[in-house]
């Protein structure tokens, strides 16, 4: 082989090298810096960005007339604030729930009860309600009499704003206030020291 031709041989060889550097520059620089847009591509994305924001504007521009047309019929039709009802005072219960009526007391008084003072329940003594107390041989009675001529709802006392009241409940052997006879249906005015008979059982009101 001559000389020239090793020396050709060397130059392509020195050729590809730097061949091969420049292709390793690019591929380097083209993963560092990212590819490269051309202008006309610029051109395209301007052309895109300009045309969604028009459409944007006009959109905007339309929800905004349109709210503006609501407001001032919202505001011709607005609605009434529900009216205000007062709140009765702490303490204070509306007319349809007041208190059962109560018996004038004296200050310093107690409150009345029911003593038994013959029969099988003797010495027995219950505190009276102003709603009333029903006395009898019922399970369901304030005073269950274990007597068998008492009657199942025998007599109810109660109170009223004149005072303390007694009522037949229609027993079948009656009921004795001060040995009078109780009419069902007719309640008659207990005063404190009255004596009640139901039955074989003899009952006192005491203050």
């Amino acid at each position: 082989m001559s000389p020239f031709t090793i020396t050709l041989i060397r130059f392509g060889f020195l050729a590809l090298l730097w061949i091969f550097v420049f292709a390793i520059v690019g591929v380097l620089r083209s993963d560092i810096y990212g590819t490269r847009v051309s202008r006309r591509s610029q051109r395209r994305a301007a052309n895109a960005g300009a045309t969604a924001g028009t459409a944007g504007a006009g959109a905007g521009a339309a929800a905004a007339a349109g709210a503006g047309a609501a407001a001032p019929a919202a505001a011709t039709t607005g609605s009434v604030p529900p009216p205000r009802y007062p709140t009765p005072p702490r303490g204070q219960q509306p007319a349809d729930q007041a208190a059962p009526p109560r018996p004038a007391q004296h200050a310093g008084s107690r409150p009345p009860v029911l003593t038994v003072t013959t029969g099988p329940l003797a010495g027995t003594t219950i505190p009276l309600r102003a709603g009333g107390v029903v006395i009898g041989r019922n399970p369901e009675c304030a005073l269950v009499l274990p007597d068998d001529f008492a009657s199942g709802r025998h007599v109810k006392i109660y109170a009223t704003t004149q005072g303390w009241y007694a009522e037949d409940l229609g027993s079948t052997n009656g009921t004795l206030l001060d040995d009078a006879a109780l009419r069902p249906g007719s309640p008659q005015p207990m005063r404190t020291g009255a004596v009640l008979t139901v039955g074989r059982t003899t009952l006192e009101l005491r203050g």
